[in-house]
């Protein structure tokens, strides 16, 4: 599997766990000059921007690390973008981050990080 595939079945499986919490999956892969957001999602009248990395090593980090400072300016641009362009104005948004450690061909272990960082990053 090259890392495409990789990213894209990390995205598949994260989706399918947000909606599995009770969040309602309103984009994917949604893009603007700014960038590229992974999953953005409603959790009640919550607006949530997700961050989706998946490994199957930690040789280079883990995949929270990955999640720089420089990253997380991106995702709140991306977040600032968003609502400009739908017109859509959420009581409140929140960036999550679901990382996945591949075990095996058809197993990983997830983890779900609410209200990872702020927009004050």
């Amino acid at each position: 599997m090259d890392r495409r595939e990789l990213a894209r079945r990390g995205e598949d499986a994260a989706a399918a766990f947000l909606e599995r919490v009770g969040m309602t999956v309103v984009e994917r892969n949604w893009r603007c000059p700014a960038g590229e957001a992974d999953i953005i999602a409603l959790d009640g009248e919550e607006l949530v921007v997700v961050e989706v990395k998946t490994r199957r090593s930690e040789r280079a980090g883990t995949p929270e690390e990955a999640v720089t400072p420089a990253k997380q300016h991106r995702i709140v641009r991306l977040a600032r973008a968003y609502a400009a362009q739908t017109g859509i104005s959420p009581l409140r948004v929140r960036f999550d981050v679901v990382t996945l450690r591949v075990l095996s061909e058809d197993r990983a272990l997830l983890r779900h990080l609410r209200n990872a960082f702020s927009a004050e990053v």
